[in-house]
């Protein structure tokens, strides 16, 4: 017999939010839109509230300036939405490997009082789905003290861990906002082709991918139709992937973690997307201290991790969160991937990137900005891709590392970079 469901207003459910409190927010195509805004009307009688989350979409209200005091964002991952806020001092970035999020919570190093998640409508059983964001929504929900649930007809019923029954929510607020929504799929520029088509050369048969989403991630995955058996094991994907699932180059057969299945911890994409992983039984939304641990993703074989950077230094040091001390990112899943696949057998860790930005700044450069992060090491650094070529550093000194990346860089930028690395190196 299908359970007894009770919705309540926003208003009635916000009441356990209490001032000192800290809430975790949902994120990517999963961000609690509706109950941010009532949220922000509730300012008033709030302060001191933290909220934290990976990349968060849409207006989330309560960074505004009006709000500090009220309402502060701690935030695990600087996405678009926020950034503003965290480079203006009105919030805070915490950088952390995606896959060690869970232990914060798991821990009590960073304790939940309310999660704010966004849900499927229950089944005839009363479970809901996270949809197609479970990655660190599975472990706040299991250590939230109350759960406040968005419950939305759009949202995906996926297959997976993120799977809550209806009794688990302190309340329930019904809407029918539509999914937030990022589309990847535009043309593809000549210089994000040839990156693609040289990642592309270097993915055999039989491999398993991670990558995540973007311009460059889309021209890889453009050049791939003439592959064969490929697995996916990805802490995301977007819709780039559909029509490779339907031409069975992406097969999931040859995988070790989960063979025959997608493994990813979310999805960001249209609604096509969303359509097609929607009861889809060959795709697994799983808990990301799973997805992205190293020493599972070392079990499949042929990983090929393939990222992207703001900078690379000559000595292969990969800037990916930062520009200077401007936060654009985050730490993220890169170093999980980075390592997992290098520990692979036959895996391939990837950092590809324009050899410019489009105002003509070199990204191949001698030394980082000044209060630039690291995200990988250069002693995690394998093969760096430009449009111009492959730079294979693995088991490279410094000087032989320094001849490879400039080999990469745009050749308008070769000669500053070679009188620099002389000037470092003594010689090159």
């Amino acid at each position: 017999m299908r359970p007894k469901i009770s919705y309540v207003s926003p208003q009635e459910a916000l009441p356990c939010i209490q001032s000192g409190n800290r809430i975790f927010v949902h994120g990517s195509a999963q961000t609690p839109t509706y109950l941010l805004k009532h949220l922000a009307q509730e300012a008033s009688r709030l302060q001191d509230v933290e909220l934290v989350s990976i990349t968060v979409y849409g207006d989330v209200f309560v960074d505004k300036p009006e709000y500090q005091g009220h309402f502060h964002i701690n935030s695990l991952f600087v996405s678009e939405s926020i950034r503003k806020a965290v480079n203006e001092g009105r919030a805070d970035y915490v950088p952390v490997f995606l896959s060690e999020i869970p232990e914060l919570f798991n821990q009590g190093i960073l304790p939940i009082d309310v999660a704010l998640v966004h849900v499927s409508v229950p089944d005839q059983h009363g479970y809901c789905s996270l949809g197609v964001s479970v990655d660190i929504a599975r472990s706040a929900v299991n250590n939230a003290k109350f759960v406040v649930a968005q419950v939305n007809p759009n949202v995906p019923r996926t297959h997976g861990d993120g799977m809550i029954h209806a009794s688990r929510f302190h309340a329930m607020v019904y809407c029918e906002d539509p999914l937030h929504e990022a589309n990847f799929g535009g043309a593809v520029s000549e210089s994000d082709g040839k990156i693609g088509q040289y990642v592309a050369e270097l993915i055999d048969d039989g491999s398993t991918l991670q990558m995540g989403i973007g311009s460059i991630p889309n021209a890889v995955l453009k050049c791939l139709y003439n592959h064969k058996n490929l697995g996916v094991h990805t802490e995301m994907f977007s819709d780039g992937l559909v029509d490779l699932f339907d031409k069975d180059v992406i097969n999931n057969k040859f995988k070790i973690i989960s063979p025959n299945k997608t493994v990813t911890g979310f999805a960001l994409g249209t609604k096509v997307l969303y359509n097609y992983v929607n009861d889809n039984p060959a795709f697994s939304f799983l808990d990301i201290d799973f997805v992205n641990d190293p020493h599972i993703i070392k079990q499949n074989p042929k990983v090929v991790a393939i990222n992207s950077a703001v900078e690379v230094d000559v000595t292969g040091q990969i800037c990916s969160d930062s520009i200077g001390t401007y936060q654009y990112s985050g730490v993220g899943g890169q170093m999980d991937f980075m390592r997992g696949a290098a520990l692979s057998q036959g895996g391939k860790p990837i950092i590809a990137l324009p050899s410019r930005t489009q105002k003509g700044v070199s990204r191949i450069v001698p030394y980082l900005k000044q209060g630039a992060g690291v995200v990988t090491t250069r002693a995690h650094a394998h093969y760096i891709i430009t449009e111009y070529g492959v730079a294979y550093l693995f088991g490279k000194n410094l000087r032989q590392r320094a001849k490879a990346l400039i080999n990469i860089a745009h050749p308008d930028d070769r000669e500053e970079l070679e009188r620099q690395c002389f000037e470092r190196f003594k010689a090159l």
